[in-house]
C-alpha cells in the first residue's frame, strides 16, 4: 500500500509543480507560499477530523512535538524558497534541483539516523545527481 501512496505523492507533487508555476504569476512568491500553506492546513485538519485522529494530540511526547514543529520550519522554508524559485525560473529546472532533496534526504539519514548506505544507495544517488546536473545545464 505505502507504494501506491508514494505514487500518489510523486504526481500530486509533479501537479502541484505546474499548477503553482502557473498561478504563481504576478503574484508576490511569499503571499503565493502563505495561500497554499493555508489550503494544506485546511486540508489536513479537515482529514485529522475526518478520520477522528485528534484524540490522539495529548499522547504526542514532547520530543515529538519539538521534531514535529521543526519539520515544519523546515517545510515552511523550503516552500518559501521554491515558491521563489519557480516564480523567477522554468519549472523544467527548479523542480529537478529541488528533487536533489532524495540525495541530502539519503546522506543525512545515513550520518543522523544510521541507516543503511548500500553501493545501490550510492549509485542511485550519482544517478540522480547527474541527471540532475544533465537536466539543468
Amino acid at each position: 500500500m505505502w507504494l501506491i501512496f508514494a505514487i500518489l505523492s510523486s504526481v500530486f507533487a509533479a501537479l502541484t509543480s505546474i499548477l503553482a508555476k502557473v498561478g504563481i504569476e504576478g503574484v508576490n512568491s511569499n503571499l503565493a507560499t502563505a495561500i497554499r500553506t493555508a489550503v494544506v492546513l485546511v486540508m489536513s485538519w479537515g482529514m485529522v477530523f475526518l478520520t477522528n485522529a485528534q484524540k490522539g494530540l495529548g499522547e504526542i511526547s514532547q520530543k515529538s512535538w519539538l521534531f514535529l514543529i521543526l519539520s515544519g520550519l523546515a517545510t515552511g522554508a523550503s516552500w518559501l524558497c521554491y515558491y521563489k524559485a519557480l516564480q523567477m525560473g522554468e519549472a523544467s529546472k527548479v523542480v529537478p534541483i529541488d528533487k536533489l532533496s532524495v540525495v541530502i534526504t539519503l546522506v543525512l539519514a545515513f550520518v543522523f539516523l544510521h541507516e543503511q548506505f548500500t553501493t545501490k544507495s550510492l549509485i542511485g544517488c550519482c544517478l540522480i545527481g547527474a541527471g540532475t546536473l544533465l537536466m539543468v545545464l
